[in-house]
């Protein structure tokens, strides 16, 4: 008897424990359940987008998320139990998880597997964290062996799918990390953390290791596609602004000018040249010596009257933006405020020393340190010497370098710097987020008038909110790097952050000798202009040898005439590049598009890093490869020379699912096939899809020089099209209250006709009355190229809807 009653003690308990396992509560986001001494929360915030939170059992995750904005909405939602199985159903997604073993799952709305966590692979690692109690955290998941995923920020490795990679993710000059990747299959992670994190991938597992985390804590968001995938990040992070007309023209710099003569004088020479050109920059040390460093204010004798220099610009009808950093000198203003704050950082950064001269000296050490970006009063102190000093004077914008920031030497006590928000290794990574942030919250509560602009060399998730354009860093000039550019800015643009740049002609020229003369280099210059005209920012920027136009020589010149051929295509272009960026802001679009975007189902298409579509209508295949000079024996010594005496041709796929059409010739070309293409120095090969309305504005020097009141609207036959011309005032904020106007074309290839909609929405300014002049390409006609043709037919245009049958 008593062993009897021994046997139904334990299988009691057996079955208590069972159940405590087993146990659940339903909340009003989803559901809340403790697992092997692990408490697992499954949060909606939309049908589309689940958190997953993970802790300790016994201890409280509080944590704050810096990237997501978003507040949980009502999420209507079931829950079902089969054996072990606890299902939670929103109409979008459901969400499984094993009760016994706390692994979760992802499957669509209709049932159809997404991603699952890999069984057993949550891990916590009690640590001190610079004298703090805290955990270095793990999660692995399992995708498909064969799944292609994106994103994750920028790297310049030339890989477009990411798999089979590992990272070290910490912020650094070439690269900027996104914890935050999108699958081939319609979906997307993000996972929220902030200390240095190792991302690894292999065929067994994916895993996010993260040395300080208080919880697990990422998201899970159903997109169908990578466009709504992107829309669910920009939703849970925030949403794009805006930026001004201009800033989608060509813009010149140069490390650095010495003076404001200097820079005033680029603006004239190009205005001289009748060369298009609309920003100009500034780059570091208009402070003064290194002691100075950023300081805010003009204390280098070249630039002797800084409201003149601004003035001057505009006088010309350009803009002006100008290099700020995240440090600051010891005998600036700034770092006396923010010492006294305990708002700097103990570690190594750029420049070590205070002399000038290169390599550094660091027998002189500069004392420069970085600030606590973290700390709001220190970024309202940041704030208020920036205006103070430099915005008041009518600064367009803003170059914000090292804003990842440069952390030189490392050592693992740095990471124990105490910040406003915990220790430097808990926040590390979102450091670009706060100090550009910081930048942006300010001018808007300073004015609407004029819409914020940043370029800057470091991002984290979230950072689109924040109207910035993040450069890719300091790269050294090389065909290789170019190449790489194309798949490091659009892994970034599928990392939900739609603006991205690169220096043109690639910023150290270490591998070039007399660069400016090299046929080499002169044509690697060449081909970066090309790729740069189809990127979100056409930059010219470098050290060591200035890069504006006549440096190259003179109209006539092959490689001048390249050049300047791509900025006017540029700005004929405008009207399309400023409608896709509303597009970005309106509808959470994005402007430089890796093929899986707009091919998901061509798998010849989906891992392919040579080449993309720019908006929804024109595939771009850079040439990344010298065709065009040759080793020739003077003397003794081998001499490279410019030989253009053969064409040579680059192979270029065109996918699958719809027709293209050459722009240079308006030659129509089957998807679904790699053809080869002649590249001569001004060719890029540059392909419209069949059903596009590609919109041609006028020949100009600068943005706004002319309206809009004369278009050519462009028909590529052979599929119905659309699309939307975006107007507005082209630099305030008057467009978040609905101050904008947009007209609809719809084109049906069957019965030949183009419905132009009634006008939608006003602005003041707008144009009551123009002139679209139509022009119908196909390979018969040959319509194609820069040019403007022919119209086929010459439509007034009033506002109200027109029908024009062909």
């Amino acid at each position: 008897m008593k062993k009897l009653v021994t046997k139904i003690v334990l299988l009691f308990s057996l079955f208590m424990s069972t159940v405590t396992a087993q146990s659940y509560n339903i909340t009003g986001k989803g559901v809340k359940s403790e697992i092997n001494n692990i408490t697992v929360e499954i949060q909606f915030y939309t049908p589309s987008i689940v958190r997953i939170v993970k802790y300790p059992k016994g201890s409280v995750c509080t944590k704050q998320s810096l990237s997501v904005v978003k507040s949980p909405e009502k999420v209507t939602f079931s829950t079902k139990r089969v054996g072990d199985i606890l299902f939670v159903k929103s109409k979008a997604l459901s969400v499984g998880i094993d009760l016994n073993s706390g692994q979760v799952n992802f499957n669509s709305g209709t049932q159809i597997p997404l991603l699952k966590e890999k069984a057993g692979s949550v891990s916590f690692t009690e640590i001190s964290d610079g004298g703090e109690k805290s955990y270095s955290i793990s999660q692995s998941f399992e995708l498909d062996k064969e799944e292609c995923i994106y994103g994750l920020g920028q790297q310049q490795q030339g890989k477009m799918s990411k798999r089979n990679v590992s990272l070290k993710m910490i912020q650094g000059n070439l690269d900027d990390y996104i914890p935050f990747f999108q699958s081939v299959k319609g979906y997307g992670l993000f996972w929220d953390n902030y200390s240095p994190t190792q991302f690894d991938d292999n065929q067994e597992k994916t895993t996010f290791k993260s040395e300080v985390g208080d919880c697990i804590d990422y998201y899970f968001m159903c997109g169908g596609n990578a466009d709504g995938v992107i829309a669910c990040m920009r939703n849970l992070t925030g949403q794009a602004p805006m930026f001004p007309l201009w800033t989608y023209g060509f813009w010149q710099s140069r490390e650095r000018y010495k003076t404001q003569d200097e820079l005033v004088d680029v603006v004239k020479k190009y205005r001289e040249l009748k060369v298009p050109l609309d920003g100009i920059i500034q780059d570091w040390q208009y402070w003064g010596n290194n002691y100075l460093w950023n300081a805010m204010e003009f204390l280098n004798p070249g630039f002797y009257d800084p409201q003149k220099m601004v003035k001057d610009v505009h006088g010309l009808n350009a803009h002006m933006i100008i290099s700020i950093w995240s440090s600051f000198g010891p005998k600036t203003k700034q770092f006396s405020e923010l010492d006294k704050m305990n708002a700097l950082f103990n570690f190594k950064t750029w420049p070590e020393s205070g002399s000038e001269k290169f390599p550094s000296n660091k027998d002189y050490p500069s004392g420069v340190k970085v600030y606590d970006a973290y700390n709001p009063k220190a970024r309202d102190l940041y704030w208020k010497y920036l205006n103070e000093g430099i915005f008041r004077l009518g600064m367009d914008g803003w170059w914000m370098d090292s804003t990842e920031p440069d952390h030189l030497s490392e050592t693992p006590l740095d990471f124990d710097n105490k910040t406003y928000l915990g220790s430097f290794r808990k926040v590390r990574n979102a450091y670009p987020l706060m100090s550009v942030g910081g930048v942006y919250q300010h001018q808007r509560e300073v004015t609407s008038d004029k819409r914020v602009f940043i370029l800057t060399r470091s991002a984290f998730a979230g950072q689109q909110r924040y109207g910035a354009n993040t450069w890719s860093g300091d790269i050294t000039a090389s065909w290789e790097t170019l190449k790489n550019q194309i798949s490091t800015g659009l892994n970034f643009s599928l990392s939900a952050i739609p603006n991205w740049n690169s220096d043109i002609g690639g910023f150290f020229l270490w591998k070039y000798k007399n660069p400016l003369e090299n046929p080499d280099y002169r044509e690697l210059h060449v081909r970066w202009m090309e790729f740069g005209a189809f990127c979100p920012m056409m930059r010219s920027h470098g050290e060591g040898y200035p890069r504006e136009l006549y440096q190259f020589g003179k109209k006539g010149n092959p490689t001048y005439d390249a050049i300047e051929k791509y900025i006017n295509l540029r700005y004929s272009l405008l009207p399309y590049i400023y409608s896709a960026s509303w597009q970005v802001t309106a509808n959470q679009s994005s402007i430089m598009r890796a093929l899986v975007m707009d091919f998901a189902t061509d798998k010849q298409a989906i891992d392919l890093n040579t080449e993309f579509m720019f908006g929804k209508s024109l595939l771009v295949s850079p040439v990344t490869e010298p065709m065009y000079w040759k080793n020739q024996l003077q003397g003794k010594d081998s001499v490279k020379t410019e030989d253009y005496s053969l064409v040579k041709t680059k192979d270029v796929y065109l996918p699958k699912g719809t027709d293209w059409y050459d722009f240079w010739t308006g030659e129509k070309v089957n998807g679904g096939q790699t053809i080869q293409k002649e590249v001569p120095l001004d060719i890029i090969p540059l392909y419209v899809k069949a059903g596009s309305i590609l919109p041609i504005g006028p020949k100009v020097q600068y943005a706004t020089e002319k309206n809009w009141d004369n278009l050519e609207i462009r028909i590529y036959r052979g599929a119905n099209g659309e699309f939307t011309l975006y107007e507005d005032e082209n630099d305030n904020y008057n467009y978040e209250k609905g101050i904008y106007s947009t007209i609809h074309f719809s084109w049906n290839d069957k019965q030949k006709s183009i419905t132009i909609d009634k006008r939608n929405g006003k602005f003041p300014g707008m144009l009551e009355n123009r002139i679209f002049n139509i022009v119908v390409v196909s390979s018969a006609q040959g319509h194609g190229g820069e040019l403007l043709a022919a119209p086929d037919k010459l439509v007034k245009y009033n506002g109200n809807k027109v029908v024009v049958i062909f």
